[in-house]
């Protein structure tokens, strides 16, 4: 558990560095990068996963339930997060899409470097344009032009070109086929992720209760 924290802890650290100006796509949660998600997550399993290596290796007690406690309370808020993504899906994707869309009106501005080449990149590797439309952009511009990322064939001022010349799927729901197409992978990491806590919960109630007989045998 700790070695996966400090993996994950890497990964953000190196994205952090190599990729400062991708950034996250929403408006509303500026800070919600890939970098910042991951760092934050290694973090909080590195810090976890020592406190069950100390705790094993002294057989403290405190530090195991510490440990316990910890694990549990993780892995029954992965489980309601997922309920409650499926119960209310509709919802959260009106959200998403309202929340991208006002996203696209800081394309290009000042201060917003990773917003605008995070929309670059996004559009250019699922072949795509806007949120829901490329019509979402005409908003942005105030006119019938999109950006440059958005072409099929990518050039300087291509956006300003005929409509025929540019994507016209729309982001989300080709990012959302991606997911789908990529859910099996998703699921095996996501089953194997709670093998991992439930074994971890296991071995560290089961090393717990081993502390507890030696204390009240030698007491």
């Amino acid at each position: 558990m700790q070695l996966g924290g400090c993996g994950i802890l890497g990964v953000g650290v190196w994205l952090s560095v190599t990729q400062g100006n991708f950034a996250t796509l929403s408006s509303s949660l500026p800070s919600l990068s890939a970098a910042n998600l991951l760092i934050a997550v290694g973090t909080i399993i590195m810090v976890i996963g020592c406190l069950g290596c100390v705790g094993a290796v002294k057989e403290s007690r405190p530090l195991l339930l510490s440990f316990f406690i910890l694990l549990l309370l993780i892995f029954f808020l992965e489980i309601l997060s997922i309920m409650l993504f499926f119960v209310y899906q509709d919802q959260v994707d009106h959200y998403a899409q309202r929340d991208l869309k006002r996203g696209l009106q800081l394309f290009g501005t000042e201060g917003n470097v990773g917003l605008t080449n995070a929309w670059m990149i996004v559009q250019t590797d699922f072949r795509c344009c806007g949120v829901t439309n490329h019509t979402d952009w005409f908003e942005v511009y105030n006119a019938s032009r999109v950006p440059d990322s958005c072409c099929l064939e990518y050039s300087d001022n291509c956006g300003l070109v005929n409509p025929g010349t540019w994507w016209t799927a729309p982001c989300y729901e080709r990012v959302k086929d991606w997911i789908q197409q990529n859910l099996v992978a998703l699921w095996i990491f996501a089953l194997c992720t709670a093998l991992t806590q439930i074994l971890g919960l296991v071995f560290s109630m089961t090393m717990f209760c081993q502390a507890v007989k030696v204390e009240t045998f030698y007491a």
